[in-house]
């Protein structure tokens, strides 16, 4: 029996120290795959990539961790940034998203979600579903014989907070109390300076304000944000609160301590760094319109409204789109304060993580972390799970020759054959010329070099023994 299939349905399933590593691994991926996205006529040669000025210049390929998998889409609903992240991450990693729309195939129509899953994970190395009613995804995950991942169900949206949080992490020095800039690097030069990635910012304790809906975005927010140290705020009517089974969640993890709830969304908003809104309205609840539009009525984020609410004077916006005139002005959805579209972006990098260690590595575990030495994040995220991330990318053994296509094996020697042709420069200065040096070397012409250098001949020495006739030498 091999081991056990892991899933991820919530991220109350998983501990702060696996989310930690989530954030770890997207951004790592992110900076690994950014360069070669560029536009360029070809590919790098290696002198471009070993240029000081090159974006290539110590750059690896992404990990490939889906080379020959395919990666099932179930969508049940329709999706902008929940499928091109998926198609386009699992191309980046290697593999293939095979998208199953709910007029592609039998799923719970004429056939059990018991028997698709089955038959979908015989067939596939992974299933991305976007469902409706969160049963039927757990459904999937009882009885698929490969991993499932939750991209949208009615209770849970995991993918989406964790793109929040790596938006934040990125965007850590809009708030006060973060590190400062220029923190040294986590990896010594020794080992990997051949990898430039730079490190995830630290965020310091967050005030997050939610107004809107009590959705499966909030629902996530409510077992994560807590774990990790911020509080959250939150403005919703009565009759839109969190269900019992996610607020069943919510104090089993402990969450519940940091939470304050109100009807009012100037209260919600007092001392907030950051202000979230969600649809008010959800695929499937288009009938309830009239009546959830007059229950938030004076729930729109405006500039006013979080001004009047006594919101921090660097507060930051976040929607997880689409969004509607009704749930925020465009004055802050376009302006300064919005951090939506990098949001956005960051669906695919964050997807593109799970799709690595879930789908591509069957491990979502926090393993030991390499780098003791490294210094803790501040409520338990740690500079050692990004090294721990670059090193679950660095070590993975494909690489490429001329292109991407052609793949060869690292021998298990060269890693050792490198470091020691490093010690052995760093004992012996004059050994390692300068990169202009060797570039010049390898433009050298060695046989116009020859014609313009002929070799002496020697002058036969009659004294010398029969041996030197025969050819041997002294």
């Amino acid at each position: 029996m091999g081991p056990p299939v892991p899933h991820l349905l919530t991220l109350a399933d998983v501990s702060p120290a696996q989310i930690s590593r989530f954030l770890c691994q997207a951004h790592a991926l992110k900076q690994l795959s950014q360069p070669w996205l560029l536009p360029r006529p070809q590919l790098p040669s290696s002198s471009e990539r070993s240029s000081l000025n090159s974006p290539f210049r110590g750059r690896r390929t992404p990990s490939q961790s889906l080379h020959a998998k395919t990666i099932a889409l179930l969508f049940s609903k329709r999706s902008t940034r929940t499928r091109v992240s998926a198609e386009t991450a699992a191309s980046i990693l290697g593999g293939r998203a095979l998208f199953l729309g709910a007029d592609d195939i039998q799923l719970g129509v004429n056939e059990s979600l018991r028997d698709s899953a089955r038959v979908i994970g015989g067939m596939c190395q992974g299933i991305f579903a976007r469902v409706g009613d969160h049963s039927e995804i757990e459904e999937l995950a009882n009885h698929s014989p490969v991993p499932v991942l939750n991209a949208l169900s009615s209770l849970w949206h995991p993918t989406q907070i964790l793109a929040d949080l790596l938006t934040l992490h990125e965007h850590a020095h809009l708030f006060p109390g973060a590190l400062p800039a220029g923190t040294p690097h986590f990896l010594t030069p020794e080992r990997h300076d051949h990898t430039l990635l730079s490190p995830l910012q630290s965020l310091p304790p967050l005030t997050v304000a939610y107004v809107g809906d009590s959705a499966n975005v909030l629902h996530d927010m409510l077992v994560t944000y807590p774990r990790l140290g911020h509080s959250l705020r939150i403005a919703s009517p009565p009759q839109y609160r969190a269900p019992t089974p996610v607020w069943d969640r919510v104090v089993e993890l402990g969450c519940d301590k940091g939470i304050h709830w109100t009807d009012d969304p100037r209260e919600a908003v007092n001392g907030a760094d950051v202000v979230v809104t969600d649809t008010w309205i959800s695929m499937g609840q288009e009938a309830e319109k009239e009546e959830r539009l007059k229950a938030f009525n004076g729930y729109k984020i405006t500039e006013t409204l979080c001004q009047e609410g006594g919101a921090k004077p660097h507060w930051r916006f976040l929607h997880c789109l689409p969004r509607k005139q009704d749930e925020v002005d465009d004055h802050v959805f376009y302006g300064p304060r919005s951090l939506v579209f990098p949001e956005a972006d960051n669906r695919k990098w964050t997807i593109m993580a799970l799709f690595d260690l879930l789908f591509g590595k069957w491990d979502i575990s926090t393993t030991e972390i390499r780098h003791r030495d490294a210094f803790e994040y501040d409520k338990g995220l740690r500079w050692g799970g990004i090294a721990q991330a670059v090193n679950d990318v660095l070590d993975d053994r494909q690489a490429y020759d001329s292109h991407p296509s052609r793949r060869r094996e690292i021998p298990s020697d060269a890693r050792q054959g490198y470091e020691s042709r490093q010690t052995y420069r760093r004992e012996n200065p004059a050994a390692a010329r300068p990169p202009s040096e060797r570039r010049q070397a390898h433009q050298r012409d060695p046989l116009a070099e020859a014609l313009a250098n002929p070799p002496t001949q020697p002058e036969i020495d009659t004294d010398r023994s029969p041996s030197w006739l025969s050819g041997s030498r002294e």
